[in-house]
């Protein structure tokens, strides 16, 4: 159990230098340092600067310690057995390792105050969104150093496309990008214009923060957009809503499989790959293709080492072994081996039924109902970071893009801080119960 959330009063001019680079490496992933022998974000470099600073202040958290003790004895002995390399396991498992640990110290360098963190999460989030409206603008008006952010973040070129020649990706190096880090923005700027009075962020903010996300053309943020409303209708009731949102969903479904493009040609060549069909050249949509051609991998590769999987970082090996993109020579078609198109994909591949059970215990044991007696932000920040947690399972490999771990342990601690509270109500009820 954690401590009482404790609430700042104000931050001085160290602590919000330290709140801004916080939320740099969670935000500005587009600006690589150097790309050999590995990516470098500029992200890492503030986990390099803080890290030691935290290491002196806080304990380690015996829980993660446990966790990465076992995928590390794993990944040892399927170096053994050559199912993986040291370099591959090292590089994935050191990142992984230090951006857990990092968020998990930032929540505790800032008192669990996990409302606070994730107002100042929505508020990045808009200064993205206002940052993706001038590139939207930029690009009708032909202003290119508006839109093509390539001089400033050597990762974050313009993506074309779209109904508006344009797709949104602010300060991200693709839209995808985008779409899974405002997800969580979303879903609350969704809940916000249902609402007589907005949370935290003003109706005007949330409407800008709506538009950049559709905006970005992202089949993920499509994803998104129909997840939060599911969300939404369960937590707000399903039967008295689906009246009016099952023919929603319907019109926005028809209306993106006929007007975009890049929407209706990914969700066929879901659909034939995993009906059977064959991929053919020049009419399967890659994108579809490669993610099929990572399932397959997957399920070859778990078959093996269904347990603890291969390793963390293993699953290129994997690719290498069991791709079905061999006889294929256009080139693209072996993108994303690293990550395998989806972290779900991923966690099967490299740490078996130990990695997927140990996720879907945190996403099922953490889950905040919605109980409007209580409060309404443990909810809400609940489900719109299950949101992007779903969205990242689904669709994004890399294990710690984006502060990926800052939402995981944002999601975990907001449970706990909810449980708290609704522990010391009770307990202060049994207290006027004896008083009176």
């Amino acid at each position: 159990m954690i401590e009482a959330t404790h609430k700042h009063s104000g931050y001085g001019i160290g602590s919000l230098l330290l709140i801004f680079a916080i939320y740099v490496s969670i935000f500005v992933n587009s600006l690589v340092l150097f790309k050999s022998p590995f990516e470098f974000y500029i992200g890492y470099l503030v986990y390099i600067i803080l890290l030691p600073v935290f290491f002196r202040r806080y304990a380690f958290n015996k829980f993660l310690l446990a966790i990465f003790s076992i995928l590390l004895l794993s990944g040892l002995f399927n170096i053994f057995l050559g199912n993986n390399t040291s370099a591959l396991f090292f590089k994935v498992f050191s990142g992984l390792v230090l951006s857990y640990f990092f968020y998990y110290y930032v929540i505790l360098e800032f008192d669990y105050d996990i409302e606070q963190l994730f107002k100042w999460y929505l508020k990045g989030s808009y200064i993205a969104s206002i940052i993706g409206v001038f590139q939207f603008i930029s690009f009708q008006i032909n202003f290119v150093p508006g839109y093509d952010f390539i001089w400033l973040l050597n990762k974050g070129g313009p993506v074309f496309g779209g109904n508006f020649g344009i797709r949104i990706n602010s300060v991200f190096a693709e839209p995808t990008y985008l779409a899974s880090t405002l997800s969580a923005a979303f879903f609350v700027s969704l809940y916000n214009l249902s609402r007589s009075k907005p949370y935290y962020l003003s109706k005007f903010k949330s409407v800008v923060i709506i538009v950049v996300y559709i905006l970005s053309f992202s089949g993920l943020g499509q994803a998104g957009i129909f997840l939060t409303v599911i969300f939404l209708m369960l937590s707000f009731g399903l039967v008295r809503y689906s009246v009016v949102v099952i023919p929603i969903f319907y019109i926005m479904f028809n209306f993106l499989y006929n007007n975009v493009t890049e929407f209706s040609q990914r969700y066929d060549g879901v659909v034939d790959l995993f009906s059977g069909e064959e991929f053919k050249l020049g009419k399967t949509h890659g994108s579809s293709f490669i993610l099929y051609n990572n399932f397959i991998v997957t399920v070859e590769n778990f078959k093996s080492n269904f347990i603890f999987g291969s390793g963390i970082g293993s699953h290129p090996i994997a690719f290498d072994k069991y791709s079905i993109a061999k006889g294929i020579k256009t080139v693209g078609f072996s993108n994303n081996s690293a990550d395998a198109n989806s972290m779900l994909l991923r966690l099967f591949s490299e740490t078996g039924l130990f990695g997927v059970t140990l996720f879907l215990y945190i996403v099922f044991r953490f889950y905040v109902l919605r109980n409007p007696n209580k409060d309404t932000y443990h909810w809400l920040v609940s489900n719109s970071i299950l949101v992007m947690i779903l969205l990242n399972l689904f669709r994004q490999g890399h294990y710690f893009l984006n502060g990926f771990p800052f939402f995981v342990m944002l999601y975990i601690y907001n449970s706990l801080s909810y449980q708290q509270m609704i522990q010391e109500m009770e307990e202060e009820l049994a207290l006027k119960r004896e008083i009176y």
